[in-house]
């Protein structure tokens, strides 16, 4: 902020270009999150998204290149909430390999959500492409390797390299979130998923005591 001076000598603070510039962006973003996840990618118009956020289309091409570009921000700010809640999931829980449960749930129960369903699960594919998607997913990933790896280190799970059964996890984790969202019932499809998980990793466990 810049203070300058009101009528009567008190500082007045004035936004900094920087923060304008900013606050343009959160507005942007807020908006076009809203239109895509109700509309969709497809139906949702740059013009809409400048009405919604009440700044001019000069200012969206300001920041974005274009409609693609702009989906892919809303989606990695997605994938940063998501990647927020499974990291809550996972440190409340003590136990190792309970804690990597825990995130993987969170992950699957995320699915539920009609916004993320839109934006994350069923338009990403086709706006982003998959290396796109890869990139920008990429601390998910991440996540399910060190919790993993941890485990694995603390004993919870047989000695083994981490990378194949993270990549399994993850890849699982990830086509089970697509199908409860393609899902008649949803929820239904998540208590499924999360009864087979549960399996898997008592399994997993067990191999290992």
């Amino acid at each position: 902020m810049t203070p300058t001076r009101t009528g009567n000598g008190r500082p007045r603070v004035r936004p900094t270009q920087q923060e304008r510039s900013d606050a343009t962006v959160e507005e942007l973003l807020t908006a076009a999150r809203a239109l895509f996840a109700t509309a969709g990618y497809a139906a949702t118009s740059l013009d809409a998204v400048c009405e919604r956020a009440g700044v001019t289309k000069g200012a969206l091409y300001h920041h974005f290149s274009g409609k693609k570009q702009l989906f892919g921000a809303v989606y990695a700010r997605e994938q940063e909430r998501l990647n927020e809640r499974i990291t809550a999931a996972y440190r409340a829980v003590a136990d190792p390999w309970e804690a990597v449960f825990e995130g993987c749930r969170a992950y699957l129960e995320a699915s539920l959500d009609a916004g993320v369903q839109r934006i994350t699960l069923l338009d990403a594919p086709g706006a982003l492409g998959w290396e796109s998607m890869r990139d920008l997913d990429d601390n998910c990933r991440e996540l399910t390797r060190r919790g993993v790896a941890r485990a694995i280190r603390k004993g919870a799970l047989a000695d083994r390299p981490a990378d194949p059964l993270a990549s399994l996890l993850y890849g699982g984790l990830s086509e089970s979130a697509m199908a409860i969202a393609r899902a008649g019932d949803p929820r239904a499809a998540l208590d499924d998923a999360v009864t087979d998980l549960r399996r898997l990793f008592d399994a997993l466990a067990a191999a290992g005591s």
